[in-house]
């Protein structure tokens, strides 16, 4: 930016600043270089007797694309129209649509509509194209569709080839807008519907659906879609590898996992903070924690992100040392924590039940300036309740500064489950009830509470009310990945193709256990039946049935991973110990709170959980 000002200086002491080009030339470096002064171009703009078009377009570009100028984008645009000397152009509209996106002004987004129709613009697909996501990031959908429709102008686009290749390419860009739309506002049968309509796609609204599918839930509908765009031989992209991860991850498909690691270094395409971070995320949801590691020391670790996504994945696995290594290496490096930093190492105090190191990294946090969220909170609660201080992890929710919401409300009645605690668990079930009536977490609890404490009068009360109100709970899902194909498992399943099979292996299992002198933990069953019955609903757990399959469908010692929806009950968890050490195999079991690892008849978590 110095050699510039030189070059300017020197056009001010030969006369030559006020030649049309030439300021022109100026203005343009100073406002769009990789060393942008936008203040500087503001007073070269001053100096110019009669800007030109250009001159406008390029100073409420810089000011739109400035992350704390997107305002002065559109004063400045005020100007231009007001002023009058000269008219927008196609080039003008874009940056003032996006300035109106990044503020969400939906108002001034249909102000420079109107604009767009009085100058000419309406039927450009450049201007359309733009207008279309303003719509969109303001959320407006409804108007959004409307001007979608417009746009194709009576042309069936979705059901033939067309002609004219720029307006093809043109309205792939406003499906491409509407899809990305459609998945923003969560509407996902509306963006698949548009999506399949499509006859072009490109790689944006593939990684649209794909992102939208993932961050919804959808993780199958997300990897299947992410297969499906291999086979139609569109390559992914970064994004598109950032987008399919966290799917993957969620469901614990490791070797699905590996092939997009493989597939981004085969392909050249580069590692950065984003892809970097999502890699070793993917690595420790899998159980892969020491590659997950492995990833992290390849990276450059200069963004607070790469350091939040390991400390996460060493604390779900019960690395509460490592991760305060880690911690220590962070601050070292020069790199400050974010807030999401202490909730990773909250989360291994609490894993690990260490609560005076809890209490002291909290307090830590608030001393150098960060507040709470209700994460921080609720990692406190979860703490103090799995140490038994059920009283204090009360309080804490009752004082803090913050409305308290229904998860950590559910991190006491968790609590209270484990220590059998009636009064506190009746209070912290009344509250959930209140603030997610329909949820099935809060009475499914409060009923196995008191079915623990054999009140099974006041069970009937709560499932009746469940009934009268049609909540059901959540079934337990567990999902195991063999060849690369992710298999479902639901509570007592036999409609897997393999069936007969897996209820063969159960059974040796069942024998096997019975010769080590496991007897089944009934009192995990909190429904009042007979003791056979309750052996026969242990029996069939879906962690179980996927550990059977794992067995009969893969060779001796080959490690085996699932995943569990739901926390891993006392008797699945004492059977797993005992099927690790029967059949020498190493079993990891990620279930909602965290990774259990099952070897040699013992687990990781050292039966804290």
């Amino acid at each position: 930016m110095q050699e510039l000002k030189q070059v300017h200086a020197f056009l001010i002491k030969t006369a030559q600043n006020h030649e049309p080009v030439v300021a022109t030339e100026l203005l343009r470096h100073s406002a769009t270089s990789d060393f942008r002064d936008i203040d500087y171009a503001l007073s070269l703009f001053d100096e110019m007797p009669e800007p030109d078009c250009f001159a406008w377009n390029t100073l409420i570009r810089a000011l739109a694309e400035t992350h704390d100028r997107p305002l002065h984008a559109l004063l400045f645009f005020c100007n231009m129209v007001s002023d009058g000397m000269v008219e927008p152009n196609r080039f003008t509209f874009p940056s003032v649509l996006k300035a109106c996106s990044v503020l969400t002004r939906l108002e001034e987004g249909k102000q420079v509509h109107g604009l767009v129709v009085k100058f000419g613009f309406s039927g450009d697909e450049f201007v359309v194209s733009n207008l279309l996501r303003m719509y969109v990031m303001c959320g407006n959908m409804e108007d959004s569709h409307v001007l979608f429709r417009r746009s194709f102008d009576g042309v069936d686009y979705m059901n033939k080839v067309m002609r004219d290749k720029r307006r093809e390419e043109g309205i792939v860009v406003l499906c491409n807008v509407m899809v990305d739309g459609y998945v923003r506002v969560g509407n996902l049968t509306a963006a698949r519907e548009l999506f399949d309509r499509m006859h072009k796609r490109s790689v944006v609204s593939w990684n649209a659906m794909i992102s939208g599918y993932a961050q919804n839930g959808y993780f199958l509908e997300a990897i299947e879609l992410f297969h499906r765009m291999q086979m139609e031989d569109l390559l992914p992209n970064r994004v598109t590898l950032v987008s399919v991860l966290p799917a993957i991850s969620r469901l614990g498909a490791i070797e699905m996992g590996k092939w997009v690691h493989l597939y981004a270094e085969r392909n050249k395409i580069k590692i950065d903070d984003a892809l970097g971070s999502a890699l070793v995320d993917m690595y420790a949801k899998c159980g892969s924690i020491g590659k997950a590691v492995q990833v992290f020391e390849s990276l450059p670790k200069s963004n607070v992100i790469t350091w939040n996504a390991i400390l996460g994945g060493l604390a779900m696995h019960g690395k509460a040392k490592d991760v305060f290594d880690f911690f220590a290496r962070m601050e070292r490096s020069g790199i400050s924590p974010s807030d999401v930093t202490y909730i990773a190492i909250l989360s291994a105090c609490s894993h690990a039940g260490l609560v005076d190191k809890g209490r002291s990294y909290f307090n830590h946090m608030v001393n150098v300036g960060f507040v709470p969220r209700i994460e921080h909170y609720g990692c406190m609660v979860d703490l103090l309740g799995r140490a038994g201080y059920l009283e204090e992890a009360k309080e804490l929710i009752l004082n803090m500064p913050i409305k308290s919401d229904d998860v950590i409300w559910k991190a006491l009645l968790g609590a209270c489950k484990v220590h059998k605690n009636v009064e506190i668990g009746r209070r912290a079930a009344e509250v959930l009830m209140q603030l997610a009536p329909h949820d099935s977490g809060a009475y499914v609890a409060i009923s196995n509470i008191y079915a623990s404490s054999g009140d099974w009068d006041a069970v009937a009360e709560v499932r009746l009310m469940m009934k009268d109100l049609d909540i059901r709970k959540d079934p337990g899902c567990s999902w195991i990945e063999i060849d690369g194909v992710i298999h479902e498992f639901l509570v007592e399943d036999d409609s897997h193709p393999s069936a007969k099979e897996i209820h063969s292996m159960l059974e040796e299992i069942s024998n096997k256990l019975n010769f080590e002198g496991y007897r089944p933990n009934t009192t995990q069953v909190l429904l009042k039946m007979d003791e056979t019955h309750k052996e026969s609903v242990l029996h069939y757990h879906s962690e179980k049935i996927a550990v059977a399959f794992g067995l009969i469908s893969t060779t001796p010692k080959t490690p085996l991973q699932i995943v569990k929806n739901l926390r891993i009950c006392e008797d699945c968890h004492s059977s797993m110990k005992l099927i690790s050490k029967i059949y020498n195999r190493k079993i990891t079991i990620r279930d909602r709170k965290r990774f259990h690892h099952f070897e040699h008849g013992s687990c990781s978590c050292m039966d804290y959980w």
